[in-house]
């Protein structure tokens, strides 16, 4: 507003130096026409008569102060001051008027003046020409004209700047009163109260900010509840085995035989492995969350599936001998993908182990790599039955009862981090076929 305002200014200013010298500069040409036809012939002479209009035009300014000077054809000053500046060479005749006129600003007897020259066609016995009369004015009365021009102008532009500023306001404030009905609203809330917002006497303007903050805090909500479900979950998860764990060792300590106290240490022993496997299962569901944050908000890098089932697959092998399992991998096309490397690790590796663990003793595993986009692995365990196939994401849904209820749980969560479809199918032997295929771009 400022700035419009300076350049508001500006405009106004030069336009009241322009209205000024219009209006005078009509004057000043009258009087130089009053005189001009007061030009005769005397004795084969050009003279001149002053009319006393000529100088009545500015009567009514008693501050200012009218010069004239009259010419002949043949450059001589006839009557007036001779003194008066000459308009220079490359000063144009007026457009605004039809008269041979020129209009120009001059400083005459140290004072600003304002000068019109009129060329006026005259004929003598003798001889004929252009005769030029030049009038000029100091420029006070100019002056004062566009002061108060400019100071009404700078008035209205005042009167119009504050109007603008209160009807800113005005509006400002009333567009802004539902954000703060909102803020309350929002301020008033407790910490745990992730309730939808109501958008009904909400302005459509607001509605779709509201609607954005209503779908945040429901997948907030959502995500809430699975971690409160996981916890519990993992709670009496964690409960059972501990408590086996306590009743194996009281058992062990009542007895009075060694053979009873190893019993009830090699049971202990067998009670803390699987409780060490699902306490790893879990921390490996805390880091997939993480991970999967990371993916969502843009960390994922471009990862070389090849090499990493390789690697994993190599590891697995001793794994693997041991239970007399042959483990193989075939590659028919590199695959690289978008994602979090630690989070595809997870996967491979629970998708290996499981299948390891399902697998008896002489049976096989491949994994496989596959165009466009595909990661199987194959067993030739007992497999599951169709109408489990879905369930076994379901956290600490038991297949079987060695297992933690968390493998396949854990790869599912990897698969939607990555946009990721996982799917179960009888393999070629009446084993599990798990697929997973990637968004390859």
């Amino acid at each position: 507003m400022s700035l419009l305002l300076l350049l508001g200014s500006t405009a106004a200013y030069w336009n009241a130096r322009h209205a000024a010298d219009t209006a005078y500069d009509r004057s000043l040409l009258s009087s130089a026409r009053a005189i001009a036809e007061r030009l005769y012939n005397d004795a084969g002479e050009l003279a001149v008569e002053v009319p006393y209009v000529a100088l009545d035009n500015f009567a009514y300014d008693i501050t200012g102060r009218l010069y004239y000077q009259v010419i002949n054809f043949d450059g001589q000053a006839i009557s007036g001051y001779e003194d008066l500046p000459a308009p220079a060479a490359d000063i144009a005749m007026t457009e605004d008027y039809p008269a041979l006129a020129r209009f120009y600003d001059a400083e005459y007897r140290q004072s600003d003046v304002r000068v019109v020259s009129l060329l006026q066609p005259v004929s003598t016995t003798s001889a004929s020409g252009m005769a030029e009369i030049r009038v000029a004015e100091t420029r006070g009365a100019r002056d004062r004209m566009a002061a108060n021009l400019l100071r009404q102008s700078l008035i209205n532009l005042g009167v119009l700047a504050v109007s603008a500023l209160l009807l800113a306001w005005a509006a400002v404030t009333a567009a802004l009163s539902p954000l703060q009905r909102l803020r309350n609203q929002v301020a008033e809330r407790r910490s745990d109260d992730l309730r939808p917002i109501e958008t009904a006497r909400l302005q459509r303007e607001v509605r779709p900010l509201v609607e954005a903050i209503n779908h945040f805090t429901g997948r907030l909500r959502e995500s809430f509840a699975r971690q409160r479900d996981f916890i519990a979950e993992a709670s009496h998860e964690l409960r059972t085995p501990l408590a086996a764990l306590k009743a194996r060792i009281e058992l062990g300590l009542r007895s009075d035989r060694p053979e009873d106290w190893q019993q009830a240490l090699r049971e202990a022993e067998a009670s803390t492995d699987r409780t060490i496997v699902l306490a790893n299962r879990l921390l490996s569901m805390a880091r997939i969350e993480r991970g999967a944050r990371a993916v969502a908000e843009g960390g994922a890098e471009r990862v070389a599936l090849a090499p990493l089932v390789q690697e994993l697959a190599l590891a697995m092998v001793p794994l693997a001998h041991a239970r007399n399992i042959e483990l193989a991998l075939e590659v028919e096309q590199a695959l690289d993908v978008w994602g979090e490397p630690t989070l595809l690790q997870e996967l491979i590796g629970n998708l290996i182990d499981n299948a390891l663990q399902h697998t008896p003793n002489g049976g096989t595993v491949i994994l496989r790599l596959r165009a466009p986009g595909l990661l199987e692995v194959e067993d030739t365990g007992p497999g599951i039955p169709p109408d489990e196939r879905e369930r076994v994401f379901e956290r600490f849904y038991r297949h079987s009862p060695e297992g933690t209820g968390l493998g396949l749980s854990i790869v599912g969560e990897i698969c939607r981090a990555h946009r990721a479809d996982i799917s179960l199918h009888e393999g070629a032997e009446g084993g599990l076929l798990v697929r997973v295929s990637f968004l390859v771009e």
